[in-house]
């Protein structure tokens, strides 16, 4: 079959791969319909290179139709269409049954201290094949394939595998009072939906903050208010001046370590990568540094007593937090990976003929598995207008 193959920083392939086929009694064979370029994908392309391998197949954001059952499943069949959560869950451990299916008790990725395992993401989260692929094999399918309905186009339903979770999670980590205000920082996928989604929450006021025209356009399409973070004037002020003085109840950091470094830390990203893969695994794992301007401009912006949801992937094991501001602001801060099987039941509702979300028209990009170099490649330059990018196997 054909997937999307890293090779090294910045070196993804389209290549010729060997099928998957079933493993357990519990496995299913999905025929990939369509797999996301997920924002986090970057990080694999550029920042934690140290912990990939040469041949590690990418993606985990996909929906199909169900090939093969294992002599295990219950629930699925062969011809089911199904959309596939990026973690992979037990479903019946303390922590899913607490809704917390990253935490996965069962999934784990004990040897590295992580959480539960995910498609195609390093060997942090256990090396997983991923699903930019024309194949994908599925463990513990019942408790990790979602049934969707046979009719409606893929779009209405892929983003239920990452996007549309992690930005819901990130609005109810927000605890945005009826009728209260939210920021958010950063306005590629994630971000884009959180302001879809708090307004459809209830959230009054959604301020959105990003330096790429095309990005604050479609935000402002659908209702937010946007800002330009590179211009000359202060977004911090000016949204201070529209809550009264006082910033938002909220603000979600949905920039989370780039993608490409800066300054001192993009020095860093590339001597890192120079390094042999052991020593700069180790490196990263214990003094990695991120570029944090966007948490420091989230706890600045909240309001006293407000909430700062993190959504953006952090991973620096050396990070300094600003303690002091934090505790004197008395500030929430609530942060994680996404639990797509805890709110798939609340979203699911939602992606009808009526698209309150605007799901259907929310990629940008529609390309071929053999296209991924380019667009890997443009979506971190955020050229050609790329916020969204949905591969067709």
């Amino acid at each position: 079959m054909k997937a999307v193959v890293w090779h090294g920083t910045r070196d993804v392939r389209t290549e010729e791969v060997p099928d998957p086929r079933l493993e357990q009694p519990g496995d299913v064979l999905l025929r990939v319909t369509s797999s996301g370029l997920c924002g986090s994908d970057l990080h694999l392309y550029e920042v934690l290179a140290p912990f990939m391998s040469q041949g590690d197949i990418l993606g985990h954001e996909p929906m199909g139709v169900v090939e093969e059952t294992g002599a295990g499943v219950t629930s699925l069949r062969r011809g089911d269409r199904v959309v596939v959560p990026f973690q992979i869950s037990c479903g019946r451990c303390a922590m899913c049954e607490a809704g917390l299916q990253t935490q996965c008790e069962t999934t784990r990725v004990e040897e590295q201290g992580m959480g539960a395992r995910i498609y195609g993401y390093s060997s942090l989260y256990g090396s997983v094949p991923g699903a930019q692929a024309e194949y994908l094999r599925v463990p513990r399918a019942d408790d990790n394939a979602l049934k969707v309905p046979d009719e409606g186009p893929d779009d209405r339903y892929v983003y239920l595998s990452d996007v549309l979770p992690t930005a819901w999670q990130a609005v109810r980590y927000a605890d945005v009072p009826e009728g209260g205000s939210v920021a958010v920082l950063g306005l590629g996928p994630i971000g884009d939906m959180c302001c879809r989604v708090a307004l459809h929450l209830g959230a009054e006021q959604v301020f959105g903050v990003d330096p790429v025209p095309e990005r604050r356009a479609r935000a402002q399409a659908r209702g937010a208010q946007v800002f330009d973070s590179s211009g000359s004037e202060d977004p911090i002020e000016m949204i201070r001046e529209r809550t009264g003085g006082r910033g938002p109840d909220a603000v979600i950091d949905a920039v989370g370590m780039e993608a490409d470094g800066h300054g001192p830390v993009r020095l860093a990203q590339k001597v890192v990568n120079m390094l042999p893969k052991g020593a700069a695994a180790s490196l990263m794992e214990s003094a990695g540094v991120d570029r944090l301007s966007a948490l420091y401009t989230a706890v600045d912006l909240v309001r006293r007593g407000g909430t700062v949801s993190l959504v953006g992937v952090y991973g620096g094991m050396a990070d300094p937090l600003p303690m002091m501001t934090l505790f004197d602001k008395q500030i929430q801060l609530r942060m994680g990976q996404a639990n797509v099987r805890h709110w798939a039941p609340e979203i699911l509702p939602l992606l009808d003929g009526s698209d309150p979300l605007g799901v259907e028209d929310f990629a940008t990009h529609h390309l071929g598995l053999d296209e991924a170099a380019h667009a890997y490649s443009m979506f971190q330059k955020k050229e050609e207008g790329a916020v969204k990018v949905l591969f067709r196997p």
